[in-house]
C-alpha cells in the first residue's frame, strides 16, 4: 500500500513539474509579453510551482489578438473609410484650419487614428464633474429625461443605495418603453446577480456581464476586466471618467473619506464615437449580435468647435494604445504636465518619457493618494514617484480622502480624462477608454482643478522620501519586483 502511495506521489510530483515547465515555455516562447512581466511570471512559476501555475491559469493567460470583437464587414469598411478620409484631410492640412490646437498636435491625432481608429470630432461640449454627488445627480437627471435609449456600462455597480437607485431609474425608463442596455464587469461587480435585474428585464431591458464565470464560480478571465465607465443617453449625451457606481464614490465611506474623481459629461459628435465603442463591448458580451443601425444615434445642436477623440485599449489590442497616447502627450509637452492617478506604476518607457521631459525643463506635477486601497500597488506607486523626485518632479499626496481621478493636462492646452490608471493592468490587461480634448479652455479648467487640489495635498519632497523606514523601503522593493503584473 505504501509503495503504491509513494508511486502515485512521485507521478503527481513529476506531473506538476511537467505542467510547470510547459507553463514557463508558454510564457517565454509562445506569448509575446513585456520582458518585465515575463520574468515576474517565470519567478512565480519557479518558486511556487503548484500555486504559481494556478495563479497563472486564472491571472496570467493572454487574450487572443484577432477577431475578438464581432464586427460586420460593411461596418468595418465604413469605419476604415472614415479613418482614411480624416487622414487624407490631415495630409492636405484641411483639418488644421478648423482649430489652432490641431496644428501642434497633428502627430498625436494621426497616431490615434492609425492605431485605434479614433476619429476626430469637432462639434462638442464638455462639462467637468469632479464631485460624486454632482456627477450622479446630473447623470440621473439625464437618465430620467431620456426619450429613446440608454446604453450604460460600469466596472463596478455596488448593491448599495446608489446602485439600487440606478437600477430603479433604468427600470422605470424601461417601463416607459425606453430601450435600456446595461453592461457590467463580472469581477468588478461580482456581487450582482441576474435576479437583481429581474424587473428591468421583465420590461425588455437587456443586461449582460462582461466575461462571466466559465463554470459555476470559476472564471478563467479573472485578470481581464472591463474597466470602462460609460453612460450614453439618447445617443447625444455621454459620461466618461473615473467614477464607478457606489456610495463610496459619493465620499461618504469612512474608510476612504472624500472621494476625489473626475468625469466628463459630453454632448455632440464625440458621443457617437463613444457609442461605437460601447457597441463593440455589447456585442462581445451579449448572446446575439445587434447591428449598429439598431442603436439610436441622436442629433445635437452643438455649434462650437471643440476637437476630441475617444481612444480605447485592451488585452485584445496588438499595441498598447492608451499607454502610447499618454507617452506621446508627455513627449509633446514644452512647459508643464499635470498628472493625477490613484496607481502610478509606470513601465520603463513611460518613466523614460517623464525623465526626458524633466531633463528638458518641463515641469511635471504628479498627484497620488495618501493612503492605499491595495497595499502592493501603493508601495509600488511611492517607489516610482520617489524615483522621479530625483529628476525634479513635484509629487503631491492627496490628504482629504482618496484620489481616484485619471487625468493628464499638457501645457494647459490639451487633456485626457478616462478610466486608465498608470500601471500594467490598465496598459495591457484591462479594457479601458479615455477621451482626449484638444481645447485650451477645458485644459485650463482641469489645470485649475489640479492646482486647487494641491492646496489640500502634502508635497513629497526628496527629504521626506529619504526619511522612510527600512521596512517601507523593503515593501517598495518587493512591490517593484511585482509591478509588471500588479
Amino acid at each position: 500500500m505504501l509503495d503504491v502511495l509513494s508511486t502515485m506521489l512521485v507521478i503527481l510530483a513529476y506531473g506538476l513539474i511537467i505542467v510547470n515547465v510547459l507553463a514557463v515555455i508558454t510564457v517565454i516562447f509562445l506569448e509575446r509579453r513585456d520582458v518585465g512581466a515575463t520574468w515576474a511570471w517565470v519567478l512565480i512559476l519557479y518558486f511556487v510551482p503548484l500555486i504559481g501555475f494556478l495563479i497563472y491559469l486564472f491571472f496570467g493567460r493572454l487574450l487572443k489578438k484577432t477577431n475578438f470583437y464581432h464586427v460586420e464587414q460593411t461596418e468595418q469598411q465604413e469605419q476604415s473609410r472614415r479613418v482614411a478620409l480624416q487622414l487624407t484631410e490631415l495630409d492636405k492640412h484641411e483639418t488644421q484650419q478648423r482649430h489652432p490646437a490641431i496644428v501642434r498636435y497633428d502627430q498625436l491625432i494621426r497616431m490615434n487614428l492609425v492605431s485605434n481608429d479614433a476619429l476626430l470630432s469637432f462639434k462638442n461640449e464638455v462639462v467637468i464633474l469632479s464631485d460624486g454627488e454632482q456627477k450622479f445627480n446630473r447623470m440621473m437627471t439625464d437618465i430620467v429625461n431620456a426619450e429613446h435609449e440608454i446604453n450604460i456600462q460600469y466596472y463596478i455597480i455596488q448593491k448599495d443605495s446608489l446602485g439600487q437607485a440606478l437600477i430603479a431609474a433604468l427600470t422605470n425608463k424601461a417601463k416607459q418603453g425606453i430601450k435600456v442596455r446595461l453592461l457590467y464587469d463580472a469581477v468588478g461587480s461580482r456581487d450582482l446577480k441576474r435576479s437583481d435585474f429581474k424587473e428591468l428585464m421583465k420590461h425588455d431591458g437587456e443586461v449582460y456581464a462582461f466575461f462571466p464565470p466559465t463554470i459555476g464560480l470559476i472564471n478563467f478571465r479573472l485578470n481581464n476586466r472591463n474597466h470602462r465607465k460609460s453612460c450614453i443617453v439618447d445617443g447625444k449625451i455621454g459620461y466618461i471618467g473615473g467614477f464607478n457606481v457606489g456610495t463610496e464614490y459619493l465620499g461618504i465611506d469612512e474608510k476612504f473619506g472624500y472621494w476625489r474623481d473626475t468625469h466628463f459629461r459630453l454632448e455632440g459628435e464625440v458621443v457617437h464615437d463613444q457609442l461605437d465603442r460601447f457597441i463593440l463591448d455589447w456585442n462581445q458580451a451579449s448572446d446575439s449580435y445587434t447591428p449598429k443601425n439598431t442603436f439610436y444615434y441622436g442629433a445635437h445642436s452643438i455649434e462650437q468647435e471643440l476637437p476630441m477623440q475617444i481612444v480605447t485599449s485592451g488585452p485584445d489590442s496588438k499595441t498598447e494604445h492608451l499607454k502610447n497616447l499618454l507617452i506621446k502627450m508627455i513627449s509633446s509637452a514644452k512647459y508643464s504636465i499635470y498628472i493625477q492617478s490613484p496607481y502610478f506604476i509606470p513601465d520603463t518607457s513611460y518613466m523614460d518619457a517623464c525623465k526626458m521631459a524633466l531633463l528638458s525643463g518641463v515641469e511635471i506635477r504628479i498627484m497620488i493618494p495618501n493612503k492605499p486601497d491595495h497595499p502592493f500597488v501603493y508601495w509600488a506607486t511611492t517607489a516610482a514617484a520617489g524615483e522621479l523626485i530625483d529628476y525634479g518632479a513635484k509629487i503631491y499626496t492627496y490628504e482629504p480622502g482618496f484620489l481616484h481621478a485619471k487625468t493628464i493636462v499638457v501645457d494647459r492646452e490639451i487633456a485626457s480624462v478616462g478610466t486608465t490608471n498608470i500601471d500594467a493592468r490598465s496598459f495591457r490587461l484591462n479594457f479601458e477608454m479615455n477621451s482626449i480634448v484638444y481645447d485650451r479652455h477645458v485644459a485650463e479648467e482641469l489645470a485649475r482643478l489640479f492646482e486647487a487640489d494641491c492646496l489640500v495635498c502634502e508635497q513629497l519632497t526628496a527629504e521626506k522620501y529619504a526619511e522612510r523606514s527600512r521596512f517601507v523601503k523593503f515593501k517598495e522593493s518587493i512591490s517593484r519586483l511585482l509591478s509588471p503584473i500588479l
